[in-house]
């Protein structure tokens, strides 16, 4: 890349950029090919997965991400906090219904008519925005004293439960896991002390083992660990996954020729949307789709290592971070390495609001690495 010199600024990261491409269009072919039979068997229509996420995805996530690309990035700073309690307003909003017995159930959308929005997508960017903000005006300020590093940790704290408490009332514990991780990671990015790093985990770990008495959460433990215990019930996506995989073979049975998304297979679309993708495109299908993601956070975390001031720096670590996971997560699941979570793949799976949140994301990535040297 170019040098910042006499003020002109560099141009933004070529391989990151042509890399964000290539995975949303193996998203765009992948949901063309998977969503055709539940497309059909729900709207009559072949392609209505394929236009809503067009429309309500591709389309608006494009505008939103060339938009931040160009913004200021030092605007982005002073608006992160309050763009982050909107989010959380948001959120309220959302489960709002079920706080006060309207309705009963999972509830994870608002609502807009002409389509629906998730406000958790968005959390999982906005929250990155707002720790990074907060530590980089800390630091302008040169607030260094350990209570007041103390204090962040509280802060963290309050902010974590009161996202935990939106979260987990819609229900949606996976996301929570993963932005809760996510905040995590940007708050250790910068240099917080190492005592607060044993105090979070096990924090986690009892957090975890409290949202753990849900009985379809034990269930999936229980899956997890003897995949036979509940073929044809609790266990049976996963029995189903590894099947529709291992059908793939070396080179896959070629795109649109999938047999395991007639039926077969639940949350195609979303979830499970990596297992067809391997099964129609094979091992080698499957390798390029992880060596993408892996050209994602290595030049994620170069524009960070790159980047001048603490908030570029940080914001690249969080979104770089936040979209390797959550596929590495959604990938993991569907081969039985990790529980099943219900996390859908960037990029790939179903989803506007998500869609629109990674192409944001992008943007910004594309943004900080301009001003990077």
């Amino acid at each position: 890349m170019s040098k910042n010199i006499a003020g002109v600024k560099n141009k933004p990261d070529s391989i990151l950029l042509y890399t964000s491409i290539a995975l949303v269009v193996l998203g765009i072919l992948t949901l063309a090919s998977v969503s055709t039979s539940v497309s059909y068997k729900n709207f009559d229509s072949t392609f209505y997965f394929l236009r809503h996420q067009i429309q309500f995805g591709l389309i608006p996530g494009i505008i939103l991400g060339f938009l931040v690309f160009k913004q200021n990035l030092e605007w982005i700073k002073k608006k992160a906090p309050i763009i982050f309690l909107f989010n959380l307003f948001l959120l309220f909003i959302v489960i709002l219904p079920k706080l006060i017995g309207i309705t009963k159930g999972t509830i994870r959308a608002l609502d807009l008519g002409v389509f629906t929005v998730q406000p958790a997508e968005f959390l999982k960017l906005t929250i990155i925005l707002y720790w990074a903000s907060w530590w980089s005006s800390r630091q302008d300020k040169k607030i260094e004293e350990s209570s007041n590093k103390n204090l962040s940790l509280l802060i963290f704290l309050i902010i974590i439960s009161i996202v935990g408490f939106l979260m987990v009332s819609q229900p949606d514990v996976s996301t929570f896991g993963i932005i809760a991780i996510i905040a995590a990671i940007v708050y250790f990015s910068a240099n917080s002390p190492f005592w607060h790093t044993p105090f979070l985990g096990l924090t986690g770990i009892l957090a975890f083992i409290l949202l753990m008495k849900a009985d379809y959460r034990k269930n999936r433990l229980l899956v997890f660990f003897d995949p036979e215990t509940d073929p044809m019930g609790v266990g049976y996506q996963l029995k189903q996954s590894l099947i529709t995989i291992g059908s793939g073979g070396l080179t896959g049975v070629g795109i649109g020729f999938s047999q395991q998304k007639f039926g077969f297979l639940p949350e195609l679309i979303s979830d499970s949307i990596f297992s067809v993708f391997a099964e129609e495109t094979g091992f080698i299908g499957s390798f390029i789709l992880i060596s993408l993601f892996a050209l994602f956070i290595w030049r994620g975390f170069k524009i960070a290592y790159h980047s001048k001031n603490t908030f570029n720096q940080l914001t690249a670590i969080g979104i770089s971070s936040w979209i390797v996971l959550q596929a590495f997560i959604s990938i993991s699941t569907m081969i039985g390495v990790i529980p099943l979570t219900g996390v859908p793949l960037p990029f790939i799976s179903y989803g506007g609001s998500a869609l629109i949140s990674e192409l944001i994301g992008v943007g910004l990535l594309l943004n900080i690495s301009k001003e990077s040297s």
